[in-house]
C-alpha cells in the first residue's frame, strides 16, 4: 500500500545520538553541579539510551527522580543547547541514504512529516545539517502546551485534514508504535534503531535500512 505522508521519528530513525549523548549529558550535569554546589551521579550511557524516544520530561524524571521538576528542567535545557551545538558542528551519526530516500519519496509525490518527542532546536539541528529541513511539511513539535507526545503531534496532523490511513509512522521505539495506534495509522519499525531486543513485536512494515522506505511512497 502506498502512503502519502511519512511521519518520521528522529533519533534511531534517521539519526543516532549514541556517540555524543553521554559526553553531552556528562558536561551539562557537571556544569549544573558546579554552578549549584550539589553532587549528582552522571547516568550511564546505557540508562540514557533506554530513555531515548520518551517525552523529555519523562526522561529526566526517570533519570533524576530525586530532583524537583524545575531542577530537572534546568539540566534538560542545558543538555538541549549542548546537543544542538554538537550536532550543528557535525556530531552524531546519520543512517545511510536519508537525503536520497527523502528525495525519492518527494519525487513520487509523498510528503515528509516529523513526529518526535525531541524539542525543536534538536530536531532542526539534525534536519538542518542534513539539508532536509526545508522539505518538512507542517513542521510540528512538542511544545508543552498543545503537544506533549508523538501521539499528540499525529493527532494534530489528522485534525489539520490529513487522513490517518494516508500516514505511515516511521520509528524505532515503543513510543512510535503507541503514537501510530493513537490515530490508527500504520507503523514502520526501523529494526536498525535503538529498541532493545523484544521491545517491538507489532508492526505493519519492517525496515532493515531507511532506504527501504522509498518503495512505500
Amino acid at each position: 500500500m502506498p502512503y502519502s505522508y511519512f511521519a518520521l521519528d528522529i533519533d534511531g530513525t534517521i539519526f543516532s545520538s549514541e556517540s555524543i549523548i553521554y559526553p553531552v549529558y556528562k558536561e551539562a550535569i557537571e556544569n549544573y553541579c558546579n554552578q549549584n554546589s550539589v553532587m549528582l551521579a552522571v547516568p550511564t550511557q546505557e540508562s540514557i539510551m533506554l530513555e531515548i524516544g520518551k517525552p523529555v520530561k519523562k526522561i529526566f524524571e526517570n533519570l533524576f527522580p530525586q530532583l524537583k521538576e524545575t531542577e530537572r528542567d534546568k539540566i534538560s535545557d542545558s543538555i538541549l543547547v549542548l546537543l544542538a551545538k554538537t550536532i550543528r558542528e557535525g556530531g552524531g551519526e546519520y543512517y545511510e541514504g536519508i537525503a536520497v530516500t527523502v528525495d525519492k519519496i518527494l519525487a513520487k509525490g509523498g510528503k515528509i512529516l516529523v513526529a518526535s518527542n525531541g524539542r525543536k532546536p534538536y530536531i532542526d539541528a539534525i534536519l538542518g545539517y542534513l539539508g532536509i529541513l526545508k522539505y518538512i511539511s507542517q513542521p510540528t513539535y512538542i511544545d508543552g502546551v498543545h503537544h506533549f507526545s508523538k501521539g499528540d503531534i499525529l493527532k494534530a496532523y489528522v485534525q489539520s485534514g490529513i487522513s490517518a490511513r494516508s500516514i505511515l509512522m516511521v520509528g524505532d521505539r515503543l513510543s512510535d508504535l503507541d503514537a501510530a495506534r493513537t490515530i490508527n495509522c500504520d507503523f514502520a519499525w526501523c529494526a536498525y534503531g535503538h529498541a532493545p531486543v523484544g521491545e517491538i513485536t507489532e508492526y505493519e512494515i519492517r525496515l532493515d535500512k531507511f532506504a527501504d522506505l522509498a518503495q512505500y511512497a
